[in-house]
């Protein structure tokens, strides 16, 4: 799944999405690009749980 995640900016969001990602799901696989502020990834956790996460810790998604 894929999601546009504008809040991206540095090495530090990348850090805290992988983070905040992994505690739902350890095996998920994740891709963070920075230049286009999309968060590409493989888990087992439903769109609406990942997006609920990501928004709770800072990162909204669109």
């Amino acid at each position: 799944m894929e999601f546009n995640v504008p809040a991206i900016s540095c090495g530090h969001c990348v850090k805290a999405i992988t983070e905040t990602v992994k505690s739902l799901d350890p095996g998920a696989q994740i891709s963070v690009d920075i230049a286009t502020k999309k968060v590409t990834l493989e888990t087992s956790k439903d769109r609406q749980t990942v997006a609920a996460a990501l928004t709770e810790a800072g990162y909204p998604t669109h």
